[in-house]
């Protein structure tokens, strides 16, 4: 916001003080919304770099999400007396009266410093003008940030210099004068109060075109100057309207980047595990060349002499002698048997992972799909991706994820070692299902069936969450093992999480989300 429109806020807030104030909230970390009787929310949001100051009348709710925040509701309390403004700087100050009552809070007042990346808001001291002692800031500036002006809880306040410029409002003939030979659109560097948006407006305004100098038009450059400090909006709509389009704007950038944040990681994630299948089918030629030696060995083991670090022997194809290293101390046959199983591994880890293959390069394009949405979504668009995700996401709870079996039975899923514990030794009964996946670290995952049977679809579903929360993520035909509670226990001195466990059956599933899932607290 640029100095001028800061003003109209102001200015249009003073009739209407002193207001009495019904309470903070706080709609995301970096908003402040004070409620005042009969005006509506003041609202304050102060995240670089586009802070803004503007009232709403539209329902906003949060609880204080810092100590800063907690700070301000405690402590900024009884009327608002009044607001004033560093000349035409993006310096605000908010004097609250203070109020009384079983703990008595004393008079405070909010500076609001509305300027750009260094944006900040601070509780200080009751006092006239703008210094004083501050109580709390919502971003501390020290010296090593900030050699000329620092801003520490406790310390003293010292605002950021004013503009050493004209201001519009009370322009001289003689100061207009100066201005003369100045491109319209440069005024706003010799005239307090204007910014880049204002100055464009004045252009628009005087209609002109960008570069112009006054001239002859000298008369109407003045009027939409003045009509500029009489109603600082820009052509897209009104003061508030233009400030709370900043604010939305400033919200949906904060949101698409939390959303694009974990999608980023998953992306990351993906092109790894694609870069994963490259390296091992470029290891297949290795494969191939070790099964190579490994038939030459075979074949000529009788000519191969103990100890030897290589030796020559005639190509299958009659291309001539080919070269093969050894390992001295093991024999022909013993190097070839060591040849075949690399061989064996590389060719295993291929096929596991050109299994795997579609289904990532399908998950990839999703997800770069879903990036580009992200980077054209409307802030609405963003608001219902994020309340999705969130009714989607299983709430934390003391005993893991739940999720509902089809035929209505209760799964709880551990989400680290100390809850596996938990579930598996003091929740589950000793009649309840237990499953792991086999061989892969993951979640214990506790069927409640009250000593029932469970039915094959039970059993398909609590083994496909058991694969999916393992470390088998992602893949298909995984085993997964379940017996009974009772035939599960912690070896003597092991750490939380590790168990053995007998009578034992296994299935194999894919290691994905069943599309049935419920998850939702225990």
């Amino acid at each position: 916001m640029e100095g001028l429109m800061l003003a109209r806020v102001l200015r249009d807030l003073a009739p209407m003080l002193p207001a009495r104030t019904l309470g903070w909230v706080f709609p995301d970390e970096t908003t402040a919304a004070l409620l005042l009787d009969g005006v509506g929310n003041l609202v304050l949001g102060y995240r670089p770099p586009q802070p803004v100051l503007f009232v709403s009348r539209e329902r906003l709710r949060g609880d204080p999400r810092s100590p800063f925040q907690r700070t301000l509701a405690a402590r900024a309390r009884g009327d608002l007396l009044r607001v004033e403004q560093l000349k035409l700087d993006r310096v605000v100050a908010l004097h609250f009266a203070g109020e009384s009552g079983f703990v008595d809070q004393a008079p405070t007042r909010l500076i609001f410093e509305v300027t750009g990346r260094n944006a900040n808001v601070l509780l200080l001291e009751e006092g006239e003008g703008f210094g004083g002692r501050i109580l709390m800031a919502a971003r501390e500036v020290t010296g090593r940030r900030n050699r000329f002006r620092t801003i520490r809880s406790g310390g003293p306040y010292t605002p950021p210099p004013p503009y050493d410029k004209p201001d519009p409002r009370t322009l001289t003939d003689a100061q207009a004068q100066a201005l003369a030979s100045v491109p319209v659109e440069r005024w706003r560097d010799h005239l307090d109060g204007l910014g880049p948006l204002l100055g464009a407006e004045l252009v628009r305004r005087a209609g002109l075109e960008p570069g112009d100098v006054p001239g002859q038009a000298w008369p109407q450059v003045l009027d939409a100057l003045r009509s500029v400090v009489a109603d600082p909006s820009v052509s897209e709509g009104t003061m508030q309207g233009g400030a709370r389009a900043a604010a939305r704007s400033e919200k949906a950038a904060a949101l698409r980047r939390a959303l694009r944040e974990p999608l980023d990681k998953r992306l990351t994630l993906l092109h790894n595990q694609l870069a994963d299948v490259g390296r091992a089918e470029r290891g297949l030629e290795d494969a191939h060349a070790d099964r190579a030696d490994a038939d030459l060995l075979m074949a000529y083991a009788a000519q191969v002499p103990p100890g030897a670090a290589s030796a020559e022997l005639p190509a299958f194809d009659g291309s001539g002698l080919r070269v093969v290293a050894l390992e001295p101390q093991l024999s022909a046959v013993q190097n070839a048997e060591k040849r075949y199983t690399r061989a064996r591994r590389r060719e295993d880890v291929y096929l596991r992972l050109a299994e795997r293959e579609p289904g990532l390069r399908a998950e990839l394009a999703e997800a770069e799909r879903r990036a580009a949405r992200l980077e054209t979504a409307t802030l609405d668009d963003l608001e219902a991706l994020e309340a999705s995700l969130h009714d989607g996401r299983p709430e934390k709870s003391p005993f893991g994820i739940r999720a509902i079996t089809p035929g209505g039975h209760e799964v709880l899923i551990g989400r680290n070692n100390k809850e596996n514990a938990t579930l598996t030794h003091r929740v589950g009964r000793s009649t309840d299902y237990w499953f792991h996946a086999q061989g892969y670290p993951g979640s214990h995952v506790l069927v409640r069936t009250g000593g029932r049977d469970l039915a094959p679809p039970d059993i398909l579903y609590a083994a496909q969450l058991a694969a999916a929360h393992s470390r088998a993520r992602g893949g298909g035909s995984v085993p997964v093992d379940y017996t009974r509670v009772k035939f599960v226990w912690r070896p003597r001195g092991a750490p939380a999480g590790q168990v053995h466990y007998t009578d034992q059956k296994t299935v194999w599933v894919d290691a994905t989300i069943p599309p049935a899932a419920a998850g939702s607290p225990a």
